[in-house]
């Protein structure tokens, strides 16, 4: 029997013969294929401190890559490349320190198949940094770049390994050093003063919002690139997504006023990445259950493609 007018479910809405959506460059990894760049879930939130769905932000911002075609205006550029697929990682459902543990293994496999150039890891909270981190920096010294409101340096006896913890366990533990460690956008009465002199103590850089406005996005991060590429092999950026204003990002957890603006992020994303030293990021502390019209997974699947379009520059 023939059945007319349907098309396999999950497919664009509208079909046009000349539009490509992101979403369909996402293709499983196979065994000894290579392309630019690679892709991993890492759906963890049990370790969040406040309430958060954000182990559902990996398939959130997968399916709003959809609403994106691969045709940046403004360069010229058409993304034809695959983008790897590697799934997501598969969680405990009870045990969180495991759960960790089993990112830090699944991230250090994926990464050592080279299979791509360039790496994207979507959480998650942002306790899944210090296990992709821990991953990525196994053969090298590593860098890092921290656009968060919180310096996410809390101590672990209050709590354990939360989301508010992972740049204090990565220096702890001797993973990172805290010279090589810039956080971007740190916003006011959002974080203790503990934690702050803890991060003046290690040698961290610290820019405030204010820092931001005054200084500009770009200029910080030229000063701070130029620095670091004489001082690390690669730099790991991460992109916790409660530095955007509220208005910007409802779906977060720790919404609050103050923040990024959305462009703002964008250029800051697009210019750190044209460097050579930076060639991974996640993206982390969305809660899709909370999202007003998915507009925070928006704008990480729009953080991904300036990642990867500035790659293409």
């Amino acid at each position: 029997m023939n059945l007319r007018h349907l098309k396999p479910a999950g497919q664009a809405i509208f079909n046009d013969r000349h539009t490509t959506k992101v979403k369909e460059l996402l293709t499983p990894w196979r065994e000894g294929i290579n392309h630019d760049f690679g892709l991993v879930g890492a759906p963890l939130s049990k370790p969040s401190i406040s309430h958060s769905g954000a182990a559902q932000a990996p398939g959130a911002i997968r399916a709003a890559l959809q609403s994106y075609s691969t045709y940046s205006a403004e360069t010229g550029i058409e993304f034809t490349d695959q983008i790897i697929d590697f799934g997501d990682l598969n969680m405990h459902p009870t045990d969180i320190q495991g759960s960790q543990h089993r990112i830090y293994e699944g991230l250090a496999d994926v990464y050592a198949t080279d299979a791509a150039k360039y790496w994207m890891v979507l959480g998650g909270d942002h306790s899944i940094s210090y296990s992709s981190i821990k991953a990525y920096a196994a053969d090298k010294t590593i860098g890092v770049i921290q656009f968060d409101a919180h310096h996410d340096l809390r101590n672990t006896e209050d709590g354990g390994p939360t989301n508010g913890t992972p740049f204090r366990r990565l220096l702890e533990d001797g993973i990172i050093n805290g010279i090589n460690l810039v956080q971007l956008g740190i916003r006011d009465f959002t974080n203790a003063r503990a934690y702050h002199q803890y991060a003046d103590d290690n040698g961290v850089s610290v820019y405030t919002m204010k820092d931001v406005d005054d200084q500009g996005i770009m200029a910080i991060l030229e000063k701070e690139i130029e620095r670091l590429s004489g001082r690390v092999d690669e730099i790991y950026m991460s992109v916790d997504i409660d530095v955007l204003d509220q208005a910007f990002a409802p779906g977060c957890p720790a919404i609050g006023p103050g923040g990024m603006d959305s462009r703002t992020l964008l250029q800051g994303v697009r210019f750190a990445a044209v460097n050579p030293l930076v060639n991974v990021m996640d993206i982390v502390e969305i809660d899709p259950t909370m999202d007003f019209r998915n507009m925070t997974s928006r704008v990480a699947a729009y953080v991904m493609l300036e990642f990867m379009k500035a790659k293409r520059v």
